[in-house]
């Protein structure tokens, strides 16, 4: 998981020096008066996200693997745990009942 958010972060980092790139030379529009810089992020956004999604289609399919597992672990330990205090329940109850 931790290495699928590093090259998502490493794409739009690259998205957003070409994109800086762009609007410096004038190739691409400039934003109007003091927010270039949120214009250049938002560019950048715009072109990381599909590069992300196809590139990383892989990657992206071994974390959401590694997330169910997750998942699946978590809640057989919550499954075990309620078991666990239903036999506990069980046990003091039979005891009371004997006494």
């Amino acid at each position: 998981m931790l290495r699928y958010t590093l090259m998502r972060l490493g794409i739009f980092a690259g998205c957003l020096v070409v994109v800086w790139g762009l609007v410096y030379s004038g190739l691409a529009p400039r934003g109007l008066g003091a927010s270039n810089g949120l214009w250049i992020v938002m560019l950048a956004l715009l072109l990381s996200a599909p590069i992300s999604f196809v590139v990383l289609r892989k990657e992206r399919d071994r974390a959401s693997v590694q997330i169910v597992q997750r998942v699946d672990r978590m809640k057989a330990n919550l499954e075990a745990n309620r078991n666990q205090e239903d036999a506990a329940d069980d046990a003091s109850r039979a005891q009371g009942q004997t006494s």
